[in-house]
């Protein structure tokens, strides 16, 4: 950074041009009048006439310091008043010249170094030389030493340094205004930001709070206001069932001033069947300085009501129509057998009951998946699992003979040779759903003369079961949603293979029932790899509750 030279001395004495003034005069001024006392009372004056001059010119200056209005006038006006106070201080050591009155000088030639940097000592300390040298070479009696020559080397050095110090502190002044002016543009800014964060707050339509670390409200919106407004309205509330009460201390606002982070945590506002019910779905992340030190929790809440309705209503659509399917099927599949039974039935008649069996069987299945999928509905229902100590590699080579005809069919290749035996506590006939459901879907969406591996291991902590095969694989942009309830691979929907979009959903609801997870691994035109982990000894306390 460039320090500000002679050309930033109107600046410096505009900014506070008459209180430097005033201090400076001031303070000479007092000195002269001290100094013409003690001079008086010891019998130093050599000329009266010339000393009451000199203290009548301080003074006069000193009154035109107080009355003038020097912010108003050109920044070299200043000049005059340390030029008529060197005057003054000359005729002053004329008056007494064995009184050291000299030392006065040194006023005025700090003044004008630190008002005017380099050049202004410069021409203080040359007309104080002048006048010095003046008076020496004047006076006989005076006789030339080393004081004559050291004298203005001290009024000099006294300049000097008030003309570095006033750089200084003019760089320092800089600096401060610069950093001055940086910090109110951040300070704007941030107004700014907080203004746009707060309008956008206002604006949104769900609500959002944020808890200092000891649990005190500081940030909320009005949709956050209309919603407590709302939940005010209604009595009681009630678990994502919608049936369960539950106490304040369970309500998510509470939760979180308790620390507890959660997604999506649902609560029902107001005792069923009433018309100004509402379902609350609630988000808490905690938030964290920059050192990672707690800054206390964000809440967002939403409502949900009518997704909620709208989700239920089709739950106990397919739930009813399931259960009323179920009955004739299973009567349409038993005549069916029935008639197949026949020994007289013509070629042309089997084949036609074989297509209705088979399609019946394809509905029956389906119409499972329904039920199972209502079964592990949003309404917090978990599946019924009978969790025992089970060989689960009888249960995977179970499933795969099942498999066999439907993989010789398509001319696929199952391989076993990588499933060991391992125990577990688990459902069998809920694993052997998920088993059949990852086998039917790597045969029914495998090329021609494809091949499946098979893995069942287990490393002491968790039973890893895996599916594998060489088909077309999955569209990584389909993967977020790949386990969500009817939903289809576009490569699916734009072939003949049939299927209902449940089965994956409703494998991942029996995996995480058991305390494990399903993933999967794919590679477009490569095969895909569906990874199962479970609990290797236990599965978790609320299996089958």
């Amino acid at each position: 950074m460039t320090i500000p030279g002679p050309a930033a001395a109107p600046s410096l004495i505009g900014r506070g041009r008459d209180r430097s003034l005033l201090l400076n005069q001031v303070l000479l001024g007092a000195v002269v009048l001290l100094a013409a006392v003690l001079v008086v009372l010891f019998d130093k004056v050599a000329d009266g006439t010339l000393l009451m001059l000199g203290v009548a010119i301080v003074f006069v200056a000193t009154g035109a310091a107080f009355i003038l209005p020097w912010n108003t006038f050109p920044a070299l006006a200043i000049l005059i008043l340390p030029l008529v106070d060197i005057a003054a201080i000359t005729l002053l050591r004329a008056a007494a010249p064995e009184a050291s009155l000299g030392l006065l000088w040194a006023f005025p030639a700090i003044w004008i170094g630190s008002a005017f940097g380099g050049w202004g000592a410069v021409l203080g300390v040359t007309l104080i030389s002048v006048s010095f040298w003046s008076l020496v070479w004047t006076d006989p009696q005076q006789e030339i030493g080393p004081t004559t020559f050291l004298f203005p080397v001290m009024i000099a050095g006294l300049a000097t340094v008030a003309a570095l110090a006033s750089k200084r502190t003019l760089a320092q002044r800089v600096l401060l205004d610069k950093q001055s002016q940086y910090l109110q543009r951040s300070v704007e800014r941030a107004r700014s930001q907080e203004d746009l964060v707060t309008e956008v707050l206002q604006a949104v339509d769900f609500g959002v709070i944020r808890l200092t670390p000891e649990g005190s409200l500081v940030v909320t919106n009005e949709a956050h206001g209309r919603l407590q407004r709302a939940r005010a309205d209604t009595s009681r509330a009630y678990a994502a069932d919608g049936i369960t009460p539950i106490g304040d201390e369970d309500l998510p606002l509470a939760r979180a001033r308790r620390g507890e982070e959660f997604e999506n945590a649902l609560v029902w506002h107001g005792d069923p069947g009433e018309e100004r019910r509402r379902a609350l779905k609630s988000t808490a992340r905690r938030l964290y300085d920059k050192d990672l030190s707690d800054a206390g929790m964000i809440i967002v809440t939403l409502d949900v009501t009518a997704e909620e309705l709208a989700l239920r209503a089709r739950e106990d659509l397919v739930a009813s129509v399931s259960h009323e399917l179920r009955t004739p099927l299973t009567s349409i599949m038993g005549y069916v057998e029935l008639a197949l039974d026949d020994p007289n039935l013509s070629p042309v008649s089997r084949r036609s009951l074989e297509v209705v069996e088979r399609n019946s069987s394809r509905l029956l299945d389906l119409v499972a998946d329904l039920l199972t999928a209502s079964a592990a509905s949003h309404r917090g229902v978990e599946l019924t699992l009978r969790p025992e100590p089970t060989d689960l590699s009888v249960v995977v080579e179970a499933a795969v003979e099942a498999a066999m005809p439907r993989a010789v069919e398509r001319r696929v290749t199952v391989a076993i040779d990588a499933v060991e035996k391992v125990r577990a506590l688990a459902d069998p006939l809920r694993m052997r759903q998920v088993i059949d459901n990852l086998l039917s879907n790597a045969i029914k969406y495998n090329n021609p003369g494809g091949r499946i591996d098979v893995g069942l291991t287990s490393d002491g902590t968790h039973v890893w079961l895996a599916v594998s095969d060489n088909g077309p694989g999955i569209p990584e942009s389909e993967l977020p949603r790949l386990f969500e309830r009817f939903f289809r691979s576009g490569l699916v929907r734009n072939s003949t293979t049939h299927g209902s979009g449940l089965g994956l959903a409703i494998s991942r609801e029996i995996v995480r029932a058991h305390g494990g997870e399903i993933t999967v691994r794919t590679t477009l035109d490569e095969g895909a790899t569906f990874i199962v982990r479970l609990p290797a000894t236990s599965a978790r306390e609320d299996v089958g509750s």
